[in-house]
Parts: structure tokens; C-alpha cells; sequence
């Protein structure tokens, strides 16, 4: 007896074969990426130790772009696996400028790199610097359609690294030496072991194990918030690590970071209006204090704290130049370029990947800048049409914790970004945006049923 052949072609749920093969593939895809979120915060500390002990510094580096490449088949088979997810990547609109984004970078590198613009190392730190966060975010949201590991466990990816994080910087502030990092090969041809305010030394700034202060700043910008989500149970130890963060976040100095949480806290605050949790509230609260206190050092701008910590313009500084002007002229430097070549000089011309051009660097302190600087105002209109489409996207699904927090999130490092670039950053940038990938996907269907 003949046995019936099955059409799947018309069938929106995948065969029970196909089905198990693609489920598994994604549950050890959503485990490396797990590894890697929980790695990145520990990436420059443990990169620069390496380095300095076996060289190949950049190497060692790379070894998240390694991966990502190294999981990009296996998630191209997954989305020929679902005619469900081919569709929506194809017809999204968020898809779409990420496409055509990523054209107009390659475009202009080749252009820029034939017309000796750019050399050949800066061009490649470019286009990996400003895509990936266009790969990864697209790739999360590939492997959490198919697996809830990766929504299911979001928390303990994000926190407890932070938690880490938090401890270090404490612990670097109050008890270990000012030059510790030095031991882990951080010096002038890495990362600077300690920074400071203006060269004053009594105003030495955390980094903890991020790349810099300002980079755990705007960390601490996502992390901060997200500490206040959790169980009833552990809401004493919940305040405990807010208030921890807060005080590692003040010392870090990052006056671009304290904007953008007293943005975040305006956003959660609106979002929140008509039911406002008691974690949310306890965390309103304390950021809330740190605006007063900062608004109590404001009105006695003449004490010598006050010059130092919030205006950085202290006549006891050992700098040559005051930060404040270095950010105003590099501010202005980049607008002007922007103006003069409004399609751009090419990836690799502009930001940290400019450093290993042949030419002078350019740094405009503001990454919305540096995109324009690079692949000009088209690249700058796209950059911020993607990130509207998926804060509208986060709004949506506003009700879902994670989506909140990333929503307020972004608020608040726009406003860091527009002060420096931080989403070249390596952490920053793979752990928002894989987890807005995260929130966003869809949640595909399995044996007729939602996974």
C-alpha cells in the first residue's frame, strides 16, 4: 500500500523532522550567544591580558567576530527553514535600511579605498565596528524566533556579569591601587591602566573591566535600570546593587552616562505612570537623590568639587586643556565636515578606526557625527531611521519587561551617544542590540503549537 505523500509546502508549520533539526541548531546557537553577552563585559580585561602575554593583541580581540561569522550559516539554514520568518526578514522595513546600510558602507569603503582615503586596516575596523551591531541584532533575532532560551534567561545573561562588573569597580575604587590594571598589561600601548579628571589624580575615574570610564558609563546606562527588575524575594539585595551601581556610575565621572539615566528614569517614569511597581519606584527614587545632590553641587558651582566632578574645569588641573574644549572643538570639527562633504570621506575616516588611517584622525565626540563623517548624511538619516524603528518597535511591546528596559535604554544612550561614540564600544554595542534582537523576534511555531 502506497503511502501518502505530504505537501509542506503549503504548510506553515515545519515537518516533525525538519522541525527537531532546526530547534536543536538554535538551542546551541542561543547557548554561544549566551556566552558571548556574559563574556563581553570581561572582553577588554581579558583581551589586553592575553596580549600583552602572547601578542597579536587584535587577534585576540576578534574573537567575537570569529564566532559571529562562524554561526552565520547555520542561522542562514534556519531562515530558509521558515518560509514564516523569510517573509518578514524580506519585507520589514527595519531589514530593509539595515540592507541598504550596510550597501552604502561598502560602497563608499571601496570608493574611499581606491581614492586613498582610507588604508586598508581602518577600512576593515570600520566596517566591523559600525556593522556589527547591524549583524548581531539580526541574528538574535533569528535564534530567539526559534528558541526561548535566550528570552527565558535574558537576566541572568545581562545581571550577573554586571553584578561582577559593579563589585570590581568598587573594589578598584576603595582598596586597590590606582595603577592595578597595570598588572593585567594595560599601559599607553593598550588601554590606559587608570584615567582621571583633567590629569587630577585625586579624581581618578572607575572603568572597572570596560575599555574606559565613559564606556562603563553608558553600561551602567542599560544595567542600572535592568538591576531593578526581579522577584519580590530579593528586593533588599535589589536596592543594595542599584545603589551600588549608582555609586560606581558617580565615579566613573561619565557626565554624558548621568544625563542619559536621569533621561532613562523621565522615560520609565512616563511608561510606568499609571502603574508603577515598588522596584521602579525604589529606583526612581535614588536616581532621583543623585539629580538633587547634583543640583546642590550646581548652585555652589564655586567649590572646588563642583569644578572638578561636574564641570571639569578645576584650576588645580594639570591638563593643558580643559576636556570641555577638546569636546566643543571636536563637536564643531565634526559639523563642519559633515557641511563641507555631506556624502561623506568613507568608513574609516572618522571615530576610533580613524586612529589607523594614514591620515590626521578625526574624533567628533558624537557618534551620530562620526556616522556622517563617514558615509555622510544619507548614512546618518539611515542610522537614525533604524534606531526610530526599533524604538517604535520596543513601544509596541512595551508591556514585556526586557522591551521596556531597552526602550528607556536607548533614550538614554542617545543621549551618551550625542556626547561620544559610544556605540563602537564592544560591549555596549553586541549586548543592546543582541537583546533588542531578542525582544523583538517573533516566536515561531512548532508542531501547530507556540514554542
Amino acid at each position: 500500500m502506497k503511502k501518502a505523500k505530504i505537501n509542506y509546502q503549503n504548510r506553515k508549520v515545519l515537518p516533525y523532522f525538519f522541525q527537531g533539526r532546526t530547534f536543536k541548531l538554535a538551542t546551541i546557537l542561543s547557548w554561544v550567544i549566551a556566552g558571548i553577552l556574559v563574556l563581553l563585559p570581561f572582553h577588554a580585561l581579558l583581551t589586553t591580558w592575553a596580549g600583552s602575554n602572547f601578542g597579536h593583541l587584535d587577534s585576540w580581540r576578534v574573537w567575537k567576530e570569529i564566532l559571529f561569522l562562524l554561526m552565520l550559516p547555520p542561522a542562514g539554514w534556519l531562515v530558509w527553514h521558515s518560509p514564516t520568518l523569510k517573509k518578514w526578514l524580506v519585507n520589514a522595513w527595519i531589514t530593509r535600511l539595515f540592507a541598504i546600510y550596510i550597501f552604502l558602507h561598502l560602497a563608499l569603503g571601496t570608493w574611499a579605498y581606491t581614492n586613498h582615503e582610507v588604508n586598508k586596516t581602518a577600512l576593515i575596523y570600520s566596517l566591523v565596528v559600525n556593522l556589527r551591531l547591524v549583524g548581531f541584532f539580526i541574528l538574535c533575532f533569528i535564534v530567539a524566533a526559534y528558541s526561548g532560551f535566550l528570552r527565558r534567561h535574558w537576566q541572568k545573561i545581562l545581571l550577573i556579569p554586571a553584578g561582577i562588573v559593579v563589585l570590581f569597580g568598587l573594589v578598584q575604587k576603595f582598596l586597590l591601587p590606582y595603577d592595578f590594571l597595570r598588572h593585567f598589561g594595560y599601559g599607553s600601548s593598550t588601554i590606559p591602566a587608570y584615567q582621571t579628571v583633567d590629569a587630577n589624580l585625586d579624581y581618578r575615574r572607575i572603568q572597572s573591566t570596560l575599555r574606559g570610564a565613559n564606556p562603563l558609563g553608558a553600561y551602567l546606562v542599560l544595567v542600572i535600570p535592568a538591576l531593578g527588575v526581579g522577584t519580590k524575594k530579593s528586593r533588599i539585595l535589589r536596592a543594595g546593587v542599584v545603589l551600588a551601581g549608582l555609586l560606581v556610575l558617580i565615579f566613573s565621572y561619565s557626565r554624558s552616562a548621568w544625563l542619559g539615566l536621569a533621561a532613562i528614569a523621565a522615560t520609565l517614569r512616563a511608561m510606568t505612570l499609571r502603574n508603577l511597581s515598588v522596584s521602579y519606584r525604589a529606583l526612581l527614587i535614588l536616581i532621583a537623590l543623585l539629580i538633587l545632590v547634583g543640583g546642590g553641587i550646581y548652585l555652589t558651582n564655586k567649590s572646588e568639587e563642583a569644578q572638578n566632578v561636574v564641570f571639569h574645569t578645576s584650576g588645580d588641573s594639570a591638563s593643558a586643556r580643559s576636556s570641555n574644549a577638546d569636546r566643543l572643538a571636536s563637536l564643531e570639527a565634526g559639523a563642519k565636515d559633515i557641511i563641507y562633504q555631506p556624502l561623506g570621506r568613507g568608513p574609516g575616516t572618522a571615530g576610533p578606526a580613524s586612529f589607523r588611517n594614514d591620515q590626521p584622525p578625526r574624533i567628533a565626540e558624537n557618534y551620530f557625527l562620526q556616522i556622517g563623517q563617514e558615509v555622510g548624511v544619507i548614512g546618518m538619516a539611515l542610522f537614525v531611521a533604524i534606531n526610530i524603528l526599533v524604538a517604535r518597535e520596543l513601544w509596541v511591546r512595551r508591556k514585556d519587561q526586557l522591551a521596556k528596559i531597552l526602550l528607556a535604554s536607548l533614550i538614554g544612550l542617545t543621549i551618551v551617544n550625542l556626547l561620544s561614540h559610544a556605540w563602537t564600544d564592544d560591549t555596549l554595542s553586541y549586548v543592546w542590540w543582541g537583546l533588542a534582537g531578542m525582544a523583538l523576534a517573533p516566536i515561531l511555531k512548532r508542531n501547530g503549537k507556540k514554542q
